[in-house]
């Protein structure tokens, strides 16, 4: 796709990404933050206080603060990309790891939840316009070589309701079921379930991004939610 840029606002600005590395393999992969979140302890009157899960230190995901914004942070090409079918049934798909390794913003942190994802309307004031991400849809349809339709979601794999970035590297074309109506897929109760822990003090915010930017399907099981 087309470089390093912001699309939209007044006018477009370089950013320069910290990239901590992509995993290419055929296989689903595993994409942790590039530093364990800060240690949290919640106060619980009510109970014992819960033990946080906290990511590994190996590996990493991309960082890019796009509050209202869509950054182009990744030169593909048409084709060039493929989903993983994990099962096409349930509408268990996985993108491309090569293509969409995923991204966070680095504004968002275990120290910051409690001012962005945990309150009520963050998702809303961060989301890019439809006028941006429509281009970039059709964009990254062409690069996992697939057609548009009414229940293929342009969608964020770390979403952000858990801190995910507007770039490129994040989002991709995910297919649904064959049964599915509209672009509410199974993903989408994953990543509720995982905001709520994460809300919670459960489990760390590095560790949500880091299970579900490796794999969406086993993200609740890696985590011990289900």
């Amino acid at each position: 796709m087309r470089g390093a840029l912001i699309v939209g606002g007044a006018a477009a600005f370089v950013v320069f990404l910290v990239i901590v590395g992509v995993t290419s393999s055929g296989t689903p992969p595993t994409h942790v933050a590039a530093t364990p979140a800060p240690s949290f302890t919640p106060t619980n009157p009510a109970g014992p206080t819960p033990t946080p899960i906290v990511a590994s230190a190996t590996g990493g995901l991309r960082q890019a603060h796009t509050p209202g914004t869509l950054l182009d942070d990744l030169t593909l090409a048409a084709g060039q990309c493929h989903a993983i079918t994990e099962d096409a049934a349930t509408g268990a798909y996985l993108p491309d790891a090569a293509c969409t390794p995923g991204a966070v913003d680095p504004a968002v942190t275990e120290a910051t939840i409690g001012a962005t994802i945990c309150v009520s309307g963050y998702t809303a004031n961060v989301r890019p316009s439809t006028s941006l991400t429509g281009p970039a849809k059709s964009a990254s349809l062409a690069d996992y070589g697939m057609t548009a339709g009414p229940t293929v979601e342009y969608d964020h794999l770390v979403p952000l309701e858990l801190g995910g970035a507007s770039s490129v590297s994040n989002l991709w074309p995910e297919p649904n079921k064959a049964t599915a109506k509209s672009v509410n897929n199974p993903k989408d109760a994953v990543e509720n379930a995982l905001k709520k822990a994460v809300c919670a003090h459960t489990v760390q915010l590095a560790a949500a991004q880091a299970a579900i930017a490796s794999n969406w399907t086993t993200a609740e099981s890696v985590l011990r939610l289900g």
